[in-house]
């Protein structure tokens, strides 16, 4: 279902403007309304964040963002293009124009957010690189890894940490390095490496594809700090806004205790912070060219963060990862989300 003012707005004279822009110079909501889609970069397949099913269907809790975008903005969360896109590819289609949100397990770094001209929305999981041995190798820290060849995907922050971390502790080693994460996994089940080192939510994904899981083992040691989340082009505020409180939306939903079971029922709280949540209680979505009820249309299609984080990477899944900080701040992590009002 589109969004009938905007699409309205598509099809009427060519003098009505949206947000300051002639319909000469379209915006990407106006594009997003025009195509019937989001355009939305994912990995090249990465189980628990993205990765298509056995029929086909992408899941994971990176397209549950790109969902939540078009659940706001067209009213169906099913209304998405997923383009498979590796590490290297990933940001040029992002500024080429190709995606208009790049949802693929991203970290968020200063290079990243100054100099490519992108924007990070949130943060879907704070994450940080670790490293899967197998058992038999008998290694139970990272600092037992001096000289061990070691599987990298290239294009990432972990090629970057990796080299510091060794550097700074007098260690060396020998990257193996390959382009796609399935290349990677492949490479070290098939003895090419000792060693792979990834974010830590992503070896968790690899290893239950290894023939044996219960062969390998990630350590305890982390070396850095990986924020990943969603990203967009600098220059179209609007279209950054919808998606950056199209994730807070499922964060404040959880906070206040609204599902993808309830929410029906809680149009009807008399709780101001939910009422705001939902649209029962000024329009939030207006200054965003969305509905009035964009909040509950994530909520009552995609589910709250707590659900998401759950079915795709959390102890409903096959990857069984803690919520540990990624917890919300009222239960003791770090997740947090600005409030609607």
């Amino acid at each position: 279902m589109l969004n009938k003012k905007y699409l309205a707005l598509m099809v009427s004279a060519g003098s009505i403007t949206l947000a300051g822009m002639s319909s000469a110079h379209a915006t990407t909501l106006e594009d997003t309304i025009d195509s019937g889609e989001v355009q939305c970069g994912v990995s090249d397949g990465l189980p628990g964040f993205s990765a298509p099913d056995d029929d086909g269907n992408w899941q994971g809790i990176d397209v549950d963002v790109c969902r939540a975008v078009a659940a706001a903005v067209l009213g169906d969360s099913e209304a998405v293009n997923y383009i498979s896109l590796n590490a290297v590819e990933r940001f040029t289609a992002l500024q080429s124009g190709e995606v208009d949100v790049l949802s693929r397990n991203t970290t968020w770094t200063t290079t990243r957010d100054t100099t490519l001209g992108l924007n990070f929305t949130g943060v879907t999981f704070y994450d940080g690189q670790g490293f899967m041995v197998s058992k038999d190798l008998g290694v139970s820290s990272v600092d037992e890894l001096d000289g061990a060849a070691i599987c990298i995907q290239s294009g990432t922050t972990t090629e970057l940490n990796l080299a510091d971390y060794f550097s700074a502790n007098d260690m060396e080693f020998d990257p193996i390095v390959f382009d796609t994460s399935e290349q990677t996994v492949g490479g070290y089940e098939a003895g090419r490496c000792d060693v792979l080192t990834s974010d830590t939510s992503q070896l968790a994904a690899l290893r239950i594809q290894l023939d044996d899981p219960e062969g390998s083992e990630i350590l305890s040691d982390v070396i850095s700090k990986e924020p990943l989340g969603p990203v967009v082009r600098q220059g179209d505020d609007q279209w950054f806004n919808i998606v950056k409180w199209s994730l807070f939306a499922m964060m404040n939903a959880e906070e206040y205790g609204v599902d993808s079971e309830n929410v029906d029922e809680m149009l009807e709280s008399e709780d101001p912070n939910i009422a705001r949540l939902l649209g029962e209680d000024g329009n939030y979505g207006e200054e965003m060219g969305l509905e009035a009820d964009w909040a509950y249309q994530i909520i009552s299609q995609v589910g709250n963060y707590g659900e998401s984080f759950d079915r795709n990477v959390g102890m409903d899944s096959p990857l069984e990862i803690e919520r540990g900080i990624n917890e919300l701040w009222t239960e003791g992590g770090i997740q947090y989300a600005p409030p609607v009002r």
